[in-house]
């Protein structure tokens, strides 16, 4: 009996530590300064969204540490994500905006600042941070993030609810951190086109569609055993440089764009895009998963011209790309891609120039 007792004695002592800490965090966050605008803990943010007037968004989804998803579609790029969660744990108030601009900034903020909602993982119960139980998402801030102040070194924010805008700044910063906040999709892509690494590399097709007997395939054997097949006989080619092949290989560890051109003159890309692409090259890792990218000459510059003075046909440091299934339009360089873009005959054992 006394036994019992001292259980349900127990029990109603958590009970009433429980409520109690349920209160007092409840007055705590109703009592909430409207200026509260940096996160305790940027460990446990799931999820960010940010949106403008002019229906631009971005949500940044937490799929485990450091990899995050783009709009549910794109990987977003890690520096960047880095860079808005130390500006959001670093993040603090200088002072409120004076009376006498008070209401300028805040209709300013009102069409066009950016929106930013932040989900965190919160505990239906935590006791000291010692006993966490029931974990679940939860928005935990929202707040509109304004433009700079006229003195650069700062911008204006302002809490969800509240009619008190403030400056704010970052420590350690000169300038202001409202492009960090950008809903512009773009800006949070990751550039990557390819990222694969030898052993992860089950096959790779290189195609020379203006010259098909160029093109060829190299298939992992396993054991650090490839093969080179001819497509345009599809016979496997004995003989063939295997440094040259390797260092081919490695070459697909990491390959990114220098920038998108999706915005491009949808008439201009068409024409692009329908002409003979220069070379394709399709990756099939050990996983499954295929990506193609299909590349193509880029005109050179009016007025350019090559040693002897003759105008030159084609630009000599960058291509056309298109990548990501076919969805995105892109501009590479030569200089990091000639390393991949490579015709058979560069690898069989006999004196050839690539260009």
């Amino acid at each position: 009996m006394k036994k019992n007792r001292s259980i349900l004695i127990a029990f109603l002592a958590l009970a009433i530590v429980v409520l109690a800490l349920w209160l007092t965090q409840s007055r705590t966050t109703f009592r909430r300064s409207l200026s509260d605008f940096a996160l305790d803990d940027s460990a446990n943010v799931t999820t960010i969204f940010m949106a403008d007037k002019n229906n631009n968004s971005v949500k940044l989804k937490k799929l485990s540490p450091g990899k995050w998803l783009l709009n549910d579609t794109y990987p977003a790029q890690k520096i960047n994500v880095e860079l808005l969660l130390k500006t959001m744990l670093e993040i603090e108030v200088q002072q409120p905006v004076a009376n006498a601009a008070h209401d300028n900034i805040v209709k300013e903020l009102a069409v066009n600042a950016v929106k930013v909602e932040i989900y965190q993982t919160v505990y239906r119960i935590d006791l000291f941070d010692a006993i966490r139980w029931f974990p679940h998402e939860k928005l935990t801030k929202v707040y509109y993030v304004g433009g700079a102040t006229q003195s650069n070194d700062g911008c204006f924010m302002l809490m969800e609810n509240s009619s008190v805008p403030f400056i704010t700044f970052q420590p350690g910063f000169r300038g202001f951190v409202s492009p960090r906040y950008s809903p512009i999709e773009k800006y949070w892509r990751d550039y990557n086109i390819f990222r694969t690494t030898i052993p992860e590399i089950a096959k790779i097709r290189v195609e020379v569609p203006g010259t098909p007997d160029y093109s060829y395939e190299v298939r992992n054997n396993g054991k650090n055993r490839f093969s080179l097949i001819s497509l345009s006989d599809n016979k496997e080619i004995p003989d063939y440089d295997t440094l040259k092949l390797l260092n081919f290989l490695s070459g697909f560890r990491n390959l990114n764009y220098e920038a998108l051109l999706n915005d491009m003159d949808k008439v201009r890309k068409d024409s692009i895009i329908a002409s003979q692409p220069f070379i394709i090259i399709t990756v099939t890792d050990t996983a499954g998963v295929t990506k193609t990218m299909k590349t193509y000459r880029k005109k050179g510059m009016d007025g350019e011209t090559n040693q002897e003075g003759n105008p030159l046909p084609y630009d000599l440091d960058r291509l056309y790309a298109l990548v990501n299934g076919g969805r995105d339009f892109a501009i590479i360089q030569y200089f990091s891609f000639d390393k991949v873009l490579r015709p058979k005959p560069f690898f069989l054992r006999e004196t050839f120039q690539n260009k």
